[in-house]
This record gives structure tokens, sequence and C-alpha cells, in this order.
């Protein structure tokens, strides 16, 4: 399966997203699409790379497109005319390339393409493979793309604003002061006057309300309404209708020889408002990203032969040695290899405090160094950074579509059509009831211009974005959007103990060697035995072993039996480290001899493993694991949530029950086997599970939620739902926090789009006048249509500031 995410162009409102999103699924070998109208962007899985000139052509016929982007390559391979006519052929043989110049006096390849992830990295790699290796010299910003587009809504509606204030104020200000009516129908005729207004709603509605028609029109033609074309049904038919009483009045009643233009005018322009107004507040809650981008530095100072060398961020490699001086950003993953100093890695992991770094400490690009100087040998760079990787996660999930989401594409998948329909009746029954022809027009425009499912559309996708946004600067990220929801509704957490409530450090602190056997000989074993294990405990053996500077012959052949030991052979001998049960399987005898020399071991916390050789126990190794500075707190703090907490380990029973009682955790269940953790965790549903190892991995598949330690295995991340980046189980409670706010704020965002439109929407069509004298004008349900979307935006801002009580018991 490929997964491929590209940018669209023409998406306004709900209705849009759910065309797009079938125009898309019938694309040959597309399993599934889902369209985000707040990041607008697709997400198309299929079973082979989507063909984009293909997927480009069924939208345009739709009435969107793909979204272009400007790049440019900067490639010291080109050295000839022939040279660029062969880069600039590869380029173009790359799908969604569609036009580019090469220049070969200085190296630059400049590319116009579709904005899909991963088509420049694809590029590069075709380049390199022909001899013309490339980096990237400069990208459009999409800030700076968003920024264009709300200088432009904001001529627009400033535009607009100013053709309509005389048409506002010839036609509104004599019913709200009098005397200026009877003023102004002294000084100008009343046809004359009508006249201006006509020019004036005319130059409105082709100037800064073009983009309406243009939209709006087509889409009726096609049978496939959108928001658009309700904005431009309504507009025209106020114009149109205003015309007729103007250059023909005679088709009409006397009664009904009223214009609108004033009421054409102000919609535009009310509409134009809040487009910009909308922009603006969208353009915030794509903030988290474009922050984590920024922690990259342009450029970066590498250790050359000659000395040191400036080269961009985007053109450095694993293998080079970064110099980073004090007070500088790192600009890739690395090692240090030199230099000691306090590095500040706030912004990935939520963590205030600096945290000291030395040589051999591992460094993640995107974090200040403080006042030391650093070399660095570089482990990972651009695309394969952590903090690229990060910026993936968070992309990830900002494109998902929750389940709640589901309601909303059921009710906008047939919206505008109804809404039509309604205000085709409310016509007709006004026409019937009353006879007044402008009377039923005004219900009719009213109808279509309240009725906005931009609200509808934007109420899930903007409240991700900005929770997942601020889930990622406190350090958590969201691999999955849908995991937001079902986080939320969690009832109980259980938390695997090594390395996620405690340390995952474990130092031996003891061996126990049986009578006559040498303690050093014992431990050199042990640690050959152990040397290709990634187990914490694994590990121990092994520094305590080198501390000692003990060497053995490395085992010749290892089997580890997750959960419970390992077997190994070791200079032609059998050597078992592993639990009680595991040996006493395996038919060694001795260790319940050795195991209570320490009898008190269990109950302070400490793990036991015995050790063999051949068929006989030979030594007790005690470790210890300190558990983490935050665990109790982040128990403590769940339990006052009401969650039910439970602690599933490998360890002994009596070794996780003492744990578990320093934390207050009065659920422990010891001594599991992987198939044991997810026979509890499958047993209890709501349930979210925390672990870091390799063995966790099914469980955190599993589970209703996984959540993966960012400082775990590999293996544990890809099968989690979401991910801390540090190693603070403090950062759970952040998790939970904003997933229960951000669900919140989902329901309300929902609840005023579908409330909204169920109270208004009758209202504009007249529901109340017979009781109440009550009705709903056109200009009031613009402003009303376009106040809907900044409302549920700026109600979605407000989880910027969700996750405070977390980072309070964080420190």
């Amino acid at each position: 399966m490929a997964t491929t995410t590209i940018g669209l162009e023409g998406l306004f409102c709900a209705a849009c997203v759910g065309r797009a999103e079938r125009v898309l699924g019938k694309l040959p070998g597309v399993t599934g699409v889902s369209v985000s109208l707040a990041r607008e962007e697709a997400r198309i899985e299929s079973e082979a790379p989507v063909d984009l000139q293909t997927a480009g052509e069924a939208l345009g016929r739709a009435g969107y497109g793909l979204r272009q982007l400007s790049t440019q390559l900067s490639s010291e391979g080109m050295s000839c005319a022939s040279c660029v006519a062969r880069v600039e052929k590869l380029a173009l043989a790359e799908p969604g390339v569609i036009s580019v110049s090469a220049i070969f006096s200085d190296g630059l390849i400049t590319l116009r393409h579709a904005d899909e992830a991963g088509l420049i990295a694809r590029l590069q790699t075709r380049l390199a493979a022909a001899g013309y290796p490339a980096v990237l010299a400069e990208s459009e910003d999409p800030a700076a793309r968003q920024a264009a587009r709300e200088r432009d809504l904001a001529r627009r509606a400033r535009l607009a604003a100013l053709l309509t204030l005389p048409v506002f104020v010839t036609e509104m200000g004599g019913h709200m002061i009098p005397a200026f009516h009877h003023w102004l129908h002294a000084v100008i005729d009343i046809q004359a006057l009508w006249w201006m207004q006509a020019g004036l709603t005319a130059a409105v509605l082709l100037g800064p309300g073009r983009m309406f028609l243009t939209r709006g029109v087509p889409a009726l033609l096609r049978l496939a309404p959108d928001m658009n074309s309700l904005v431009a049904l309504g507009t025209l038919s106020a114009f149109v209708y205003s015309l007729v009483v103007l250059i023909a009045p005679g088709l009409l009643p006397e009664a009904a020889q009223v214009v609108y233009f004033e009421a054409a005018a102000v919609i535009v322009t009310l509409i134009l408002l809040g487009r910009w107004l909308e922009a603006r507040a969208r353009g915030q809650t794509g903030g988290a990203i474009r922050e984590l981008m920024a922690l990259q530095p342009d450029v970066a100072l590498i250790e050359g032969p000659e000395g040191p060398v400036e080269r961009p961020s985007a053109a450095l490699s694993a293998g080079e040695i970064l110099l980073v001086r004090p007070g500088e950003r790192l600009a890739a993953d690395g090692v240090i290899l030199s230099g000691r100093s306090h590095i500040d890695e706030s912004m990935l992991t939520g963590e205030p405090l600096p945290v000291a770094r030395e040589a051999g400490a591992e460094v993640t690009g995107g974090t200040i160094n403080g006042s030391g100087a650093l070399r660095v040998e570089i482990t990972r760079a651009g695309a394969s950074s952590r903090l690229a990787q990060i910026v993936a996660m968070v992309g990830e999930a900002q494109a998902g579509k929750l389940p709640i989401q589901g309601l909303v594409d059921r009710v906008t998948g047939v919206f505008v059509p109804v809404v039509m329909a309604i205000a085709a009746l409310s016509v007709l029954a006004w026409l019937m009831l009353t006879g007044e022809v402008a009377e039923a027009l005004v219900a009719g425009v009213s109808v279509l211009i309240v009725a906005c499912p931009c609200a509808m559309g934007l109420a899930t996708p903007v409240s991700i974005m900005v929770g997942t946004g601020r889930a990622a600067r406190l350090g958590v990220l969201f691999r999955k959007g849908e995991a937001l929801q079902r986080l939320a509704s969690v009832q109980a957490l259980a938390f695997d103990k090594t390395g996620t409530l405690t340390e995952g450090r474990p130092e031996l602190v003891e061996l126990v060697p049986l009578a006559g056997e040498d303690p050093d000989r014992l431990l050199a074993l042990a640690a050959a035995a152990e040397a290709l294990s990634e187990h914490h405990i694994a590990k121990a053996v092994r520094r305590a072993a080198e501390a000692r500077g003990l060497l053995a012959e490395p085992a010749a052949e290892m089997e580890t039996l997750p959960g419970r030991g390992l077997r190994a052979m070791v200079g032609g001998q059998m050597v078992r480290l592993g639990h009680e049960a595991f040996l006493s399987d395996e038919g060694v005898s001795g260790g319940t001899e050795l195991l209570a020399q320490r009898p008190d071991a269990r109950a302070a916390g400490q793990s036991l493993l015995l050790m063999a050789l051949g068929s006989r126990a030979v030594a007790l190794l005690i470790v210890a694991d300190p558990v983490r500075a935050g665990s109790a707190a982040a128990v403590a703090a769940l339990h006052g949530q009401g969650l039910r907490v439970r602690m599933i380990s490998g360890d002994a029973q009596a070794t996780a029950e003492a744990v578990g009682r320093s934390l207050g955790i009065s659920e422990v269940m010891g001594g599991a086997l992987p198939q044991d953790k997810l026979a509890a965790i499958q047993a209890s549903p709501a349930t979210a599970f925390v672990g870091d190892g390799i063995n966790d991995a099914p469980v955190l598949a599993a589970a209703d939620v996984g959540i993966a330690m960012g400082g775990g295995t590999d293996v544990a991340i890809e099968a989690a739902d979401v991910v801390l980046v540090g190693s603070d189980p403090r950062a759970v409670v952040t998790a939970l926090e904003i997933s229960r706010a951000t669900m919140r704020n989902i329901k309300e965002n929902l609840f005023w789009a579908f409330a909204y439109n169920t109270a208004l929407i009758p209202v504009a069509a007249g529901v109340l006048w017979p009781l109440w004298g009550i009705r709903l004008s056109p200009v009031l349900a613009a402003a009303a249509m376009a106040l809907s979307s900044v409302f549920v935006i700026s109600n979605a801002l407000r989880l910027r500031r969700a996750g405070r009580a977390a980072v309070e018991i964080r420190g």
C-alpha cells in the first residue's frame, strides 16, 4: 500500500471536502481518501503511487485543483548545456513536476510542482543516481503563502467595503434617519440613486466578489453546488431582481418594486470580511508545525579538512562532524564526541530545565546548546532526523479523521442541495401565502446566505490541528488522529514497569556466586551471553562487566525467550540467565538455595536473575532500577481524574508489588509474559497501555490506545498510537488532558455548527413571522454566516492553552 499526501486548491466548505473525497476515491487503485478542509490536503491510500496528473485532471473537472509550489535545488554536478538538458528531462520525468528550469552557471534548478509530500526527496534521489546530487536551496514557505492569502482577502474586503458604503448609506441611512432620507431624495432623483447603487453593486460583485461567481456558478452548472454557489445564487438573485425593478418595473406589481442592491453588496462584503478573519485565525492553527520546522537552523558549522565550514542544514549527512557553539541550535541528531554542556530540550520534550550532556550522549537536532562548545558526530540529518519525524507525525495526525467526523460527512453530503430546496420552497410558500414577490425573494435569499456549511467542515479538523500541535509542543505526539478520540474515553491506564515507571537503566548492585565460584569469571560469562540482547537487565550486566574490565569469548549462539530468560553458548558452555521458573523448566537445580541468601531483595523492589552453567545454578544477580522522578506524581494525577491505574510487569510479583507500593498503585500484576500482558489488556476494555520495550509492542498495538515512551525501542514506538518524546510518565497526564480538551472542543464546535443551521435556516425561511413578526434579513444572514466559521476556529484556538494542569505537575 502507498500513501500520498497532496495539497488542494478550491476547498471552501464541507460539501467541497465530500466531493473531493468522492472524486479521488474513484481513481484507479485508491482504497481510501481523507480530505482536511483546515489543512487543505488530501491523504490518499492506494495499491500503488497515485498518478498525480490523473488526480489533477479529475479534480479539475470537479472544480478543484492540485496546489502548486515553487522550489529551488542547488547541484554542483551540472557542468555544461547537455547536463542542463539531462537534469530538466530527469526532473520532468518525476510525477508531479510541472515545469523546470536549470542553469549550469550557478547550479540552480527551479521547479514548479504539485504540493506532494515526498516529491522533492524522490527527485533528489533520482538526480543523485544520475550523477547530479542536489540539495534544497529555497522552497516556497507555507507561512508566506498563507500570509499572501490573508493579504488578498484583506484587500478584497477593504475594496468591497469602500464600494458598498455609499450603497448602504443611501439605502439604509434614510430608514435610520428620516431627515437624511428627505434631504437625499430632494437632492438626487430616486432613479439616479438606484442607478448609482446598481453600478457600485455590480463593481462589488464583479470585482472583489468575483471569486464567488467564478467558482459558484460553474459548480451550479456541474450540478455540484457548494458554499460559493449559495452566495452566488443569493447575491445574483437580489441583484437581478433589483435590476428588473430599475429597468422594467412594469413586469412587477407596484408593491414589489423595491430594490435590494445594498443586500447584495453588503452580503459580499460581510462574507469577504468573514473569510479574511477566518484565514487569519486558520493561519494560527498550523503554528505548531511551523514552530517545529523553524527549530532547525538554516546553516551549520561543519568540521572540514581545512577548518570549520558553513553548510546549509539541508545538505548535512550522517558521519560529518558538527561544531556547536554556545547558544546555538543543533542542526542534526548526533552523538557528542567532545565537550560538555546543558541542552535545552523543552521544545521537543516539554521539559523546562536544560539537561546535562557530555561525550557519548545522544543529542537531538532543534535543541539549544548551553554555555559549552560541542563536537557532535551526526547520526541522522534531514528527513531522517528526529525533528523531521516529529513534524511528519504531527502532520499525519492533523490530516486524519476522527470517527466523530462521520456524522458531519453524512450531513454535508446532501446539505447544499437540501438548502437550495428549502430556499425554493420558502419562495413558493411566501408567494402562495402573501402574493408578495419582494418578500418571497428576501426569504429565499436569506436561506441561501445563512446556510453556510463551512463551520461544519472546520469543526473537527481545526480542533485536531490545534490540539495535536499543542500536544507536540509539550512533548506528546499523536501518531494517529483517531487516538485523540479514543484516549479521551479511556477509563484505565496500565503501565509497564521497567523503562516506563522506572528509569529503565537498572544497575547490577550485587552478584552472589555459588560457593567456590569466581564472581569475575561468572560476570564475564554473563556479559558475553547478554552481548546481543537489548533488554534493560542485559545492558546492566554488560555495564558492570565493562566497569571491571572483564572480557569473555562472545556467545556463539543466543536464544531469547521474552519474559523468561535466555540461552547462550559461551566458550563451549551452555549459559542460562532468567527467572527461577525458567531455570526450573530447563532442568537447572540449585536456584532456590541461591535465592534464599537474599530473602528481602524482592520486597525492596530489586530484580533477581539466576545464572546457570549447564544444569547447575551458579550465581544470583541482583539488579536495582530506580523509580522515575515523575512516576508518583503521574499516578497521583491519574487517580485524581478518576482513572483506574494498573502496573503489568515481567518482573517477579514481589518486586513489582514493591515498586507499585512506592508509587501508590494497588493493582499490580507481576511475572507477566508478553502473552499475559496481551490477555490482561484485551480483557479490560477502554484501557490505554504505556510501555517502551520490544516485548511491549504487541500490547501497545492491541490496547485501545498504545502509548510509547520516546526513549523506548523503535518497535514499540511504531506499534503505539501516541509517543511521548521524552521519558517522563507525567507526559501521559498531558496526553490525556489534551485529548479530553480536544474532544470537548470538537463537540462544542459541532454543536454550534449544527445548532446554528438548525435554528437560523427556519428563521430565515420565515417560520417565526406569523407568530411574532420575526424575520432574518439577507444582510443579517450574511453577518451570521461570516461569523460562524470565525467562531469555530476561534474556539479551537483556545486549545493552545490546553494541558496547563499537566504542565504544572511536571514543574
